[in-house]
């Protein structure tokens, strides 16, 4: 079995902190097992990298693992990724597909996102998973799979289940072995690692490129809150190389917010509360998508969050969508 330290610094995974080397211990108690896993977390927290350092440790990491998100794909083309679809089974299918569930057999599959899975595929989802067989769209042979499943979501799976949004049996199937991932602002002992790693991986080629952070940069990344978490600490390490020259990284290139009142004003300006600028920047968005959420092209691609998050934030800002994302 291998240790939890040795898949703490892993190739693509390093936190030294108490928080993660709990979820790291929990990776290696399941990894060599042909249980599911359930990785939550908030955006940007690494599940992917959990579900591959899973992967990694488990038998079945000779082939490939496939990965699924949910959230990237057009709800009436889902079905065929992943199940795959016979030529001729529905307009368009000029060939046959193989979908992600026969290229993942022996192998894993990680189903990103699993939340934005549409109601009516939970239950096809379900019987697969307990069958351990599927049939391709227009297809009349049953197709034997030994697949594993990784699940990952950034939503609370048991208040959708109460809001009839998720399937309480799927869940309960997904639900064997949870894993929760703590956000970045509930592990700042993580931060100096992780942006030293990052100032490596990030470093110019061909070129004299920071090597350090100074005490005072440092200073700012432990105060800032990471909503956008480490994916977010990661683009800020990127631009900071990109944008000093020198050995040491001595400015921090993001705004940090600063809780002002909404009846300040300067010079008799009144200064935007924080919710009022992401509102406006928001709207600003949805109008340049035409109102599309997600999806490519879509406005949570643009401001590289999830879907569900950017919904999230849409409601909790009274944002009411109309023709080019007017409010």
């Amino acid at each position: 079995m291998t240790s939890p330290e040795i898949c703490c610094h892993s190739e693509e995974i390093v936190s030294p902190g108490e928080a993660m080397r709990k979820v790291f211990t929990m990776v290696s108690q399941v990894a060599e097992s042909p249980s599911t896993a359930l990785i939550s977390g908030e955006t940007g927290t690494g599940k992917e990298l959990v579900a591959r350092a899973i992967h990694r440790l488990s038998q079945r990491n000779d082939r490939m693992m496939i990965k699924v998100n949910c959230a990237a794909i057009p709800a009436n083309l889902i079905e065929s990724e992943l199940f795959g679809h016979e030529k001729g089974s529905f307009t368009g299918a000029t060939e046959r597909r193989i979908g992600k569930f026969e290229l993942a057999h022996k192998s894993t599959l990680f189903l990103d996102e699993i939340g934005e899975l549409p109601l009516q595929l939970q239950s096809r989802l379900l019987r697969v998973l307990q069958e351990r067989e599927i049939e391709r769209i227009g297809g009349r042979t049953v197709i034997k799979t030994d697949v594993r499943i990784i699940a990952a979501t950034n939503r609370d799976l048991q208040k959708e289940v109460i809001a009839g949004n998720f399937r309480s049996d799927l869940f309960y199937r997904l639900h064997v072995f949870p894993i929760q991932i703590p956000p970045l602002r509930d592990r700042k002992e993580d931060i100096p690692g992780l942006a030293a790693h990052f100032l490596v991986k990030h470093a110019r080629k061909g070129s004299q490129s920071p090597t350090s952070i100074s005490p005072r940069v440092m200073r700012q990344l432990m105060a800032y809150d990471w909503p956008g978490n480490v994916r977010e600490l990661e683009h800020l390490i990127e631009r900071s190389v990109l944008l000093t020259f020198g050995a040491v990284v001595d400015k921090l290139y993001l705004q940090l917010p600063k809780p002002v009142a909404s009846d300040i004003s300067v010079a008799g300006r009144r200064i935007k509360t924080i919710e009022e600028v992401e509102r406006e920047h928001i709207l600003a968005v949805l109008k340049l998508c035409d109102g599309k959420i997600s999806g490519e092209g879509g406005a949570a691609e643009k401001l590289r969050i999830a879907p569900t998050t950017l919904s999230s934030k849409i409601k909790r800002l009274g944002i009411k969508r109309g023709i080019n994302g007017n409010s």
